[in-house]
């Protein structure tokens, strides 16, 4: 199907009345709602608003009412703000105290044991081999953990601890 200069005149007239793409195919005939989709946006026409309610009903965007952030997370406290909220027509404002979340300390586990990786290439391993990787692929010091890995898995006994999660942690850090 070419596009005749009939058929782009026919195609600008039926956009400006507000014809849907599929109703001007159905009228042009042998001409898909997609063609003349393209065709009007090769031909820049003026695009239309976008369906979903009319321009009346569109609410004002809301402001930020938030105080700006104190430097310190460690000297945040309780603070209070103003919380704007649409009951109705009208605006109502009201305090609410926020609580600031507590300061967390990371102590790491003492029971944990790091094996001493054997720095075995790829062409090295064997089934009975942690093939855990160490390192970036594409540096020179690349290499596997190397360490016996028991039960004909793939990894060494510390690196099925990182690699294989039981299901109720992995929803619990999802969350």
């Amino acid at each position: 199907m070419n596009w005749t200069d009939e058929r782009v005149e026919r195609l600008t007239k039926l956009w400006a009345e507000g014809l849907s793409a599929s109703q001007i195919a159905a009228q042009l005939g042998g001409v898909s709602r997609n063609a003349v989709i393209g065709k009007v946006h090769r031909l820049n026409l003026p695009g239309r608003a976008k369906s979903g309610g009319s321009a009346t009903s569109a609410r004002a965007p809301k402001r930020n009412v938030t105080p700006p952030r104190s430097s310190n997370f460690g000297s945040r406290g309780v603070t209070t703000r103003t919380v704007a909220r649409q009951q109705g027509s009208a605006m109502l404002k009201e305090e609410v105290d926020v609580d600031a979340a507590p300061e967390v300390s990371y102590r790491p586990a003492s029971n944990v044991v790091v094996p001493i990786s054997m720095r075995l290439g790829l062409t090295e391993l064997t089934e009975r081999t942690c093939k855990w990787p160490v390192g970036d692929p594409l540096k020179d010091d690349f290499h596997f953990c190397g360490h016996e890995s028991p039960d004909a898995s793939p990894y060494c006994s510390y690196h099925q601890k990182m690699a294989y999660q039981p299901v109720h942690e992995r929803r619990r850090a999802a969350r």
